[in-house]
């Protein structure tokens, strides 16, 4: 058993406690790092086991990042890709609709595509979500090249 994110050897202890609370292995360290960024930012656990997949996969996102208006949970800068794990599917307002559209235009005025995944495709389907993104990656890249 190793740490997801530094890959120290991690005991027992450390591998249920992390699995237990973020669904991915992580030594101590970085399991209270991680604890602290969904205080700090409300993140989402899928959110967290996405982010972990993807760097899996070779893929290098980045956690939380500033967009220059608000925090995006998962950022793929090679590409401009920015991903939205939602959590609250079920009930959306017409409000917060209208404010998504409007964050999504902010992001493709700044050269950016902005995703929103629902939680429950990361739950039920993470290989799946993550190899959906892979796709959309290669697709953003090879846009990129022809423009470029």
């Amino acid at each position: 058993m190793t740490c997801k994110d530094c890959e120290k050897n991690i005991g027992y202890e450390e591998h249920k406690n992390s699995m237990d609370s973020l669904g991915v292995e992580l030594c101590t360290r970085h399991t209270k790092l991680i604890k602290k960024v969904i205080l700090d930012n409300a993140t989402s656990v899928e959110a967290i086991q996405l982010f972990y997949a993807l760097k899996e996969v070779g893929v290098n996102p980045m956690l939380e990042w500033w967009d220059g208006k608000k925090s995006v949970d998962i950022a793929i800068s090679r590409v401009k890709l920015n991903i939205e794990v939602d959590t609250d599917y079920e009930m959306i307002t017409h409000d917060q609709a209208i404010n998504d559209l409007e964050q999504a235009m902010h992001s493709f005025k700044n050269g950016f595509t902005t995703i929103r995944i629902p939680h429950v495709a990361i739950k039920y389907y993470l290989i799946d979500t993550v190899k959906n993104i892979q796709g959309i990656i290669e697709g953003l890249r090879a846009n990129i090249k022809m423009v470029g």
